[in-house]
């Protein structure tokens, strides 16, 4: 098992920025790829980030390319995510997921990962 536990949501205004923290534990060894997914009321979850562990590769949505950056300490077990000119489109729960799947296909959907933190909620006032 592995456990993962989110901080560092917030309010902050559009334009601001925040940095998401997601630590892990238990068999760590067992991660293959860490995520950010995050999911607006009334809407899907959806992808945002994801890190592939030990290579450190990353890949993202569209929709925050060039304002969001995943990175990873690995002898912390934490991903971050740091969340630059934030909008109010980016509100939504942000939740931070691990997966012990190999290749890259399957990174954007939710449903193949195998943990999941109990999400922090991320605000951006207009």
């Amino acid at each position: 098992q592995v456990q993962l536990v989110e901080s560092g949501g917030g309010l902050v205004q559009a334009g601001g920025s925040l940095r998401l923290s997601c630590a892990a534990s238990g068999r760590t060894f067992s991660m293959y790829a860490m995520a950010w997914f995050r999911q607006a009321p009334g809407k899907e979850r959806e992808f945002v980030a994801v890190n592939f562990w030990l290579r450190g590769s990353t890949d993202y949505a569209d929709s925050v390319k060039g304002r969001f950056t995943i990175s990873r300490d690995i002898a912390k077990n934490t991903v971050y995510l740091q969340m630059n000119t934030l909008k109010p489109g980016d509100t939504a729960v942000y939740y931070c997921a691990a997966g012990r799947r190999s290749g890259s296909s399957w990174v954007t959907q939710p449903d193949l990962y195998d943990y999941w933190g109990q999400g922090t909620q991320v605000t951006v006032s207009s």
